[in-house]
């Protein structure tokens, strides 16, 4: 065994200290579990986790404090809001609609973006110019002003805002299909598959798509978080979900006047929103090294 003396000690614990924190990461205990009971399991399972009805209040119970503090109780250990309903079922309900949001908007974005990125790259030419235009058309959309004018047209709904969401999440997975594309029809598998008189579509479905999974499922990891925070801006702003869904953006809307008094309204919403998002990052992180050969070599 080898002798550490005190001059030694940097060189002793520094690459055992960066091989723990490579194993931290690596490691997908944390992220599952905050990902699990904050968000997945909560909003399954809302009618039976959530102790009252995220819609009724009671104005004699309105601004309660949390338990810890004085004046408060156990009856509702996050407090209650302005109208006296109780905060943490609202939160946990606040969770299925937020996962509700992100399933529709990344699955139809996702199907939208995946089949221009594929029609795009696959083709090339006039067909790829044309595509990526649309693509820059699209992320280029202020997201606000675009949220603005379509709850005044239409007003605000739970299809307004996947509407919004949609058009700015297909773009992210057409580029990204698009490139994968570029480098995966030069291949030689694909020659052969053109050689045996595979159509093009066929090529696309049973070829291309299979090997640009990977990056699909990493990306759409990574857009859940991003999809939870817009939604929560958008309905934090009244351009999102209308009065009184229960959603986290709403929830921290109605304790901005109350910030001072009644601190709990606001603060326990946006660390729902906090959490779940580093969580669903951190999952994303973690997918990617373990999906990527070149990373996961390393």
């Amino acid at each position: 065994m080898a002798t550490v003396t005190v001059r030694t000690l940097p060189w002793y614990f520094f690459p055992r200290m960066v091989s723990a924190v490579r194993g931290v990461r690596r490691w997908p205990v944390m992220p599952l579990f905050i990902l699990t009971f904050l968000l997945v399991l909560p909003a399954a399972l809302a009618p039976q986790v959530a102790p009252y009805d995220p819609l009724r209040g009671s104005l004699s119970k309105r601004l309660k404090a949390p338990a810890w503090q004085e004046g408060g109780s156990m009856q509702h250990p996050l407090g209650t809001d302005k109208l006296g309903r109780d905060i943490l079922s609202r939160i946990i309900y606040g969770a299925r609609v937020s996962l509700a949001v992100s399933l529709v908007a990344i699955v139809v974005g996702g199907v939208i973006g995946t089949s221009f990125g594929l029609v795009s790259g696959y083709f090339g030419g006039r067909v790829d110019g044309l595509l990526m235009r649309l693509v820059d058309i699209s992320l280029s959309l202020p997201t606000i002003l675009l949220a603005l004018v379509l709850v005044a047209a239409v007003g605000p709904s739970f299809w307004t805002v996947i509407t919004v969401l949609v058009v700015l999440l297909w773009a992210r997975y057409a580029r990204l299909v698009r490139g994968e594309t570029l480098s995966i029809k030069e291949r030689d598998f694909i020659a052969r598959a053109r050689v045996a008189g595979a159509s093009h579509v066929r090529i696309m479905a049973k070829y291309i798509f299979p090997n640009v999974i990977n990056s699909l499922i990493v990306l759409a990891t990574l857009q859940v978080g991003y999809v939870i925070l817009l939604e929560s801006a958008l309905s934090f702003l009244g351009a999102g979900l209308p009065r009184p869904t229960p959603a986290w953006g709403l929830m921290v809307a109605d304790g901005r006047e109350l910030i001072v008094s009644a601190w709990w309204v606001s603060m326990f919403p946006g660390l729902a929103i906090m959490l779940t998002v580093l969580a669903l990052n951190l999952l994303g992180d973690w997918l990617r090294d373990h999906l990527d050969p070149k990373l996961r070599n390393v």
